[in-house]
């Protein structure tokens, strides 16, 4: 049974900086494409990285690009997200999700991925 956990949401101050992670179990992450979501109050869920097993990427939306790094270790099954100089734009639940996606696809679309975790909230705010 596919399984996934966040863990590592809080509350920081703008600036500061957050690393999530998203455990997985019940199968073998490094063999599917892993993307982190987030949802606001009132707004869409976002997708804001994506990680993938093609020859391409990773891959981050133009509100996170060159804050936050996505990666894993394969040897906890655990993937990562560092999220550095965070605003108060930021805050939301963060999602992971994952589901074998095809190379070139529309990463960004939540509903591509069948298997989520529960959320983590972050909080980003003075």
């Amino acid at each position: 049974q596919v399984h996934l956990v966040e863990s590592g949401g809080g509350l920081v101050q703008p600036g500061g900086s957050l690393r999530l992670s998203c455990a997985a179990s019940g199968f073998t992450l490094d063999s599917y494409a892993v993307a982190w979501f987030r949802q606001a109050p009132g707004k869409e869920r976002e997708g804001i990285s994506y990680d993938n097993n093609c020859d391409t990427g990773p891959y981050y939306s133009d509100s996170v690009k060159g804050r936050f790094t996505i990666s894993r270790d394969n040897t906890k099954n655990t993937v990562y997200l560092q999220m550095n100089n965070l605003k108060p734009e930021d805050t939301a639940v963060y999602y992971c999700a994952t589901d074998r996606v095809e190379c070139g696809s529309d990463w960004f679309e939540y509903r591509l991925y069948e298997y989520w975790g529960q959320g983590t909230q972050v909080t980003v705010s003075s």
